[in-house]
């Protein structure tokens, strides 16, 4: 008698069938508290054992410093941390330990270049968080390419996922960003891990900032402020403006959000006339968005603004995506191409369409709270907006509803 085949795509011994359970939620969620609070409240609230965090920042910027930091803490409370590193040897990250006062004796260390290496110290120890300095610099050595490339960084993190959801151990990964600001390596980077933060910055000031954005255990958006001293990172909370100065033309000021926090800062613009080819050059602005508003500032001029070169900036190294900041931008465009001062002590808060026309933003409440903190004695806000209630005192809103009616009004004084 003939054997009987299994039918196709179904194998001849059935496969182990996994643990099934339920989506009960559990009686209370568990969260790693890392010592520091803005980390924290990025977070959502703290670690969740098993997942896997992407920190990314430029090079210089403290992101070793920030998450040698956060294990020494995490280890005086009692969650032993491992140190994966293949960026630095032992004896660097012990003497960087001691220079930020730490007890590098609480920490335990392993050498981060081969991924069996790491995996199986994690698996040995079983610490509450391990630590890989960085994703860019461990291999696979089953794998001839480099360290880096799409193959390996795809192979290393799939590892480390499955470590983290295995044992149940927080993974914080560090990742580099490329020249134009995007996350390094391949975007299924991005997808493999519970959440992305990002370190920016000036790395020739102190200021720094710790940005949330994919998060699948809390808020987007979130940020916590720190300055860079000679002991470490230290958390603060942002100056009631940042980039503060004398009026100047090419200078407005912007009342940016970032999560639940708003902060009044400084925007530049310099516009000038080509020799050649004019250049377009932004630092911390969005290059696609700035080109827009100022096609759009020009034509409300009536000048040959897109003509020029023009270069625009934020200060403090920070870096503004929030659609709010277009008309201060759109101001210290119009501001530098007439080569006159903006009003002393006015904000600019509004969306701008192609039409030059002011949107209505989120966060009306926040913004005029933050302008009202950083001095600030007059808002220029959309005519379509909601107002504040109450109204914080001593602050006048001027509503426009077009670009037009701003820089006339700015113009005017």
């Amino acid at each position: 008698m003939a054997a009987e085949h299994p039918p196709p795509g179904r194998s001849a011994r059935p496969a182990s069938a996994a643990h099934v359970e339920t989506l009960a939620p559990d009686p209370e969620e568990r969260r790693i508290r890392t010592g520091f609070p803005g980390v924290d409240r990025v977070l959502g609230g703290g670690l969740v054992p098993g997942s896997v965090v992407l920190l990314a920042g430029a090079p210089g910027i403290g992101k070793s410093t920030l998450l040698l930091q956060l294990a020494s803490r995490l280890s005086d409370a009692g969650h032993p941390c491992l140190l994966a590193s293949g960026e630095e040897a032992r004896s660097q990250v012990a003497v960087r330990a001691r220079r930020l006062g730490l007890d590098g004796a609480r920490l335990s260390f392993v050498p981060g270049r081969l991924l069996d290496d790491v995996v199986s110290s994690a698996t040995a120890e079983q610490p509450a968080v391990l630590i890989v300095d960085s994703i860019h610099t461990i291999r696979d050595h089953a794998s001839d390419a480099l360290p880096g490339g799409t193959g390996q960084v795809r192979t290393c993190t799939d590892a480390l996922v499955s470590l983290a959801k295995g044992q149940g151990t927080t993974v914080l990964l560090i990742g580099h960003i490329t020249k134009g600001g995007d996350l390094a390596g391949p975007r299924t980077l991005e997808h493999a891990v519970d959440v992305v933060l990002t370190f920016e910055g000036d790395p020739n000031s102190g200021l720094r900032i710790l940005c949330g954005g994919k998060n699948r255990f809390g808020p987007e958006g979130e940020v916590a402020w720190y300055e860079m001293g000679a002991a470490g990172l230290t958390e603060s909370e942002p100056g009631p403006r940042i980039g503060a100065g004398e009026a100047e033309p090419g200078c407005a000021t912007a009342i940016a959000v970032a999560g639940r926090r708003a902060f009044a800062v400084d925007v530049q613009a310099l516009v000038t006339t080509p020799d050649g080819p004019p250049r377009r050059q932004v630092a911390g602005l969005d290059a696609r968005r700035f080109h827009i508003i100022s096609a759009v500032t020009g034509r409300a001029m009536g000048s040959s603004l897109v003509r020029g070169e023009i270069f625009g900036a934020s200060a403090g190294g920070l870096r503004l995506d929030d659609p709010g900041t277009d008309l201060a931008v759109a101001a210290a465009l119009a501001s530098a191409d007439a080569g006159r001062s903006l009003p002393v002590g006015a904000g600019f808060v509004g969306e701008l369409a192609l039409t030059g026309s002011v949107r209505a933003v989120a966060g009306t409440d926040l913004r005029l709270s933050a302008g009202m903190a950083a001095g600030l004695r007059t808002v220029v806000l959309p005519a379509n907006g909601s107002a504040a209630d109450p109204l914080p005192k001593g602050i006048q809103l001027v509503r426009v509803a077009h670009l037009r009616d701003a820089l006339r009004w700015a113009f005017k004084q």
